[in-house]
């Protein structure tokens, strides 16, 4: 509706002799339902060019708009704001359009099949994954969901960092568990990992088990004194682990990508060398740094140090690098908030080598930390992990919906408490539940009613004019605009809150209407009506990676 408005408009604007090719057409829904369901600015925005009085225009436009039958009234307010009231023909006209378009509802071709990336979860292969991570996977999943139905090519990436501090903790971790020494024993590293999980992995080793991740099959050789076979096969077997995980969160990726492989192919010290080839680099105090404050950084950062070895951020240039080689047009990088430190150096290493990457390429979404709470206090650690509440242990505790709602349903960079008593809840307090409940309880109607549902598509639509058909009308109509906003912002959180409403406009409806009376055309108009608003909760649902259940 908001496109035939916007058409409407240009039409009449052209009639002014404006150009309002060049002038956004803004529509927005005012606050006060009582100034109509759309107003516009635009008779203001042509004052200037036209060099005359807003509301005069604004009559002027209102005299050369096109008639269409679905504008009810039309109508002068404030400075020059012009309010549309639609007919009931105009809202009802959403109930065929989901009808038409079923799971392509709310879909767009934005994007023009260009490619994008969203890489996502990237964690350390040292642990199982821990709930922070599942707040990126379900986050960075949604965004995903969210681009392609905008019509983006979309490629998921995990990016491991397999080499590095972290990854040598990991190695002599297990070596230490494979000589029998354990976390309470003085021997024990400083830095070691004391998850009950190293214990499986040098047993695992030892037994000469072997374990695939990535299609790669790694043998443990059992012999306590090889760290680089320890190393190795450590990593193999907590990647498989988080496979598993991110498998029980129905989370996949088209491609895995390895800091190592960086290295080995030659890329790091390819990008370097570009680096210092740029002019952007110089030697001081024997160690290389790069000139990022060319770049609106606050200092120079070090690439290679002075005892040798490159500075963390050194093979996230390189790997952005290949990003850009592979040709996508975005990036999007979903990680932790302790990752803002990164984007400002890894940008300007990507501006610094001249090759022609935008500005303010890559894009980041960053999130905040979880809190698990369990009946009013707050849950830390794992059976398994020790040291941290894993996603495992969530979804076992809540099931997978519920992990994935919770975790996308608030804006990224907010704090998130799970309360995990809430997640559990079968209660209209509980929002996934309560979106749930919603879409069975249709199928519940629609069930009972026995009709044919694609005979739905020919139902008259005119005994659809109580109130709560129209307030459930209009938030059908807004779907298409909350996804393609949503896809804009990089906001899945909109989504959620969006069904929420959505799942209230139904219980509202459901509570004060029989859908099944004695007028047979009143009938099949709300069967129609509730069918739409099924398929729109499922359309919404699928793009939080969330089951539409039938029955409750």
């Amino acid at each position: 509706m908001k496109a035939h408005l916007t058409e409407l408009l240009q039409v009449a604007a052209n009639s002014l002799n404006a150009d309002a090719g060049l002038i956004a057409i803004q529509l927005e829904r005012p606050k006060n339902a009582q100034h109509g369901d759309f107003s516009t600015n635009l008779a203001m925005l042509l004052a200037k060019p036209l060099r005359q009085n807003p509301r005069a225009i604004a009559e002027a436009l209102i005299q050369a708009l096109p008639a269409s039958e679905y504008i009810a009234k039309v109508e002068i307010a404030g400075a020059g704001f012009i309010n549309f009231t639609l007919s009931p023909a105009a809202k009802q006209a959403v109930v065929r359009d989901i009808q038409q378009q079923g799971a392509q509802f709310g879909h767009n071709q934005v994007g023009q099949g260009r490619k994008i990336q969203v890489e996502f979860v990237s964690a350390n292969p040292t642990g199982p994954l821990h709930v922070g991570h599942g707040r990126g996977a379900a986050v960075g999943d949604c965004l995903a969901r969210l681009l392609a139905a905008n019509g983006w090519a979309v490629t998921r990436e995990f990016y491991y960092n397999d080499a590095g501090a972290q990854i040598d903790n990991l190695t002599v971790s297990v070596q230490s568990h494979c000589k029998g020494i354990t976390p309470d024993h003085a021997a024990w590293p400083e830095a070691g990992y004391r998850g009950h999980y190293i214990a499986d992995v040098a047993a695992a080793y030892m037994a000469k088990e072997t374990v695939t991740a990535d299609d790669q099959a790694v043998t443990g050789v059992g012999d306590a004194d090889n760290p680089d076979a320890i190393r190795q096969f450590a990593v193999a077997y907590l990647r498989h682990e988080q496979d598993l995980d991110l498998k029980a969160f129905q989370i996949n990726f088209d491609v895995f990508s390895l800091e190592s492989a960086l290295y080995s192919d030659g890329k790091v010290e390819s990008t370097v060398a570009n680096l210092i080839k740029s002019g952007h680099t110089y030697e001081q105090d024997d160690a290389l740094w790069l000139r990022t404050t060319d770049f609106g950084d606050d200092k120079d950062r070090v690439m290679r140090k002075r005892e040798g070895g490159y500075t963390y951020f050194v093979p996230d240039v390189a790997y952005h690098l290949d990003k850009w080689q592979r040709g996508f047009e975005r990036v999007i990088n979903e990680q932790g908030a302790d990752h803002h430190s990164t984007i400002t150096r890894v940008r300007a290493g990507l501006q610094a080598l001249n090759v022609g990457i935008p500005q303010g390429w890559p894009e980041y979404v960053l999130h905040q930390m979880v809190t698990v709470m369990r009946g009013g206090e707050e849950v830390k650690i794992s059976k398994r992990a020790g040291s941290y509440v894993t996603l495992r242990d969530l979804i076992e505790e809540v099931g997978c919906d519920a992990t994935r709602y919770f975790l996308a349903a608030r804006r990224a960079d907010s704090q998130l408490v799970f309360d995990i008593d809430l997640a559990r809840a079968q209660s209209n307090d509980n929002p996934v539940y309560y979106i749930q409940y919603a879409h069975a309880r249709i199928c519940s109607v629609l069930n009972e009613w026995g009709g044919n549902i694609a005979s739905l598509s020919q139902a008259k639509l005119a005994p659809l004019d109580t109130e709560h058909e129209a307030t459930l009308m209009q938030r059908l109509g807004e779907f298409p605009e909350l996804v393609a906003n949503a896809a804009q912002e990089l906001a899945p959180h909109m989504v959620a809150t969006y069904l929420k409403d959505l799942a209230g406009d139904l219980h509202s409806y459901y509570n004060a209407h029989k859908f099944l009376v004695e007028d047979a055309d009143l009938t099949t108009a709300r069967m129609a009506l509730i069918s739409a608003t099924r398929q729109v909760l499922r359309n919404g649902l699928a793009l939080l990676g969330v089951s539409a259940p039938e029955k409750m």
